[in-house]
């Protein structure tokens, strides 16, 4: 399965020098369509759940704890965006689907960048820039004005 992900969202902003604080990492993937069983036992097998549900903070307030219902609620749901938790680690991760726009077009001009052992794709400033606005349009976060200034300054 290939997903193409592609770094975005605020861990992105911090690699790039950002000050900004954030509770999870954010990827934009291909969409895995047909495949998406081979996704859920990707994070499963790692200890992550599928996030069922998060508070107005979005902090992680329940997950699916069976691999099986997660991808019959996958199925049946279609989101554009899907969300996984490891309670162990505190981590939360968050998978847009190739939403807003496709996975492939954020990697034609993706940074490589290494982190320990791992390469890792990074959007470049002027797709944060623009998923960014599109966030911003739709949602009205606090912190996506200062989110586009940092990123206003590096493009």
């Amino acid at each position: 399965m290939k997903l193409a992900p592609v770094l975005v969202g605020g861990m992105a902003l911090v690699v790039m020098g950002s000050q900004r604080v954030t509770k999870d990492v954010d990827f934009l993937v291909s969409h895995p369509g047909p495949r998406a069983g081979e996704l859920m036992n990707l994070f499963y097998d790692r200890g992550f759940e599928l996030v069922s549900r998060v508070s107005e903070a979005g902090d992680v307030i329940a997950t699916i704890d069976n691999m099986n219902v997660a991808n019959s609620r996958f199925r049946i749901d279609k989101p554009a965006s899907i969300f996984f938790y490891n309670q162990k680690i505190d981590l939360r991760i968050d998978l847009q689907l190739d939403f807003p726009v496709p996975a492939v077009e954020l990697l034609e001009k993706a940074t490589t960048i290494k982190i320990r052992s791992r390469e890792l794709e990074i959007a470049c400033p002027e797709d944060l820039l623009r998923l960014k606005k599109l966030a911003q349009a739709a949602r009205s976060f606090a912190g996506d004005a200062q989110d586009i200034e940092f990123l206003e300054r590096l493009s």
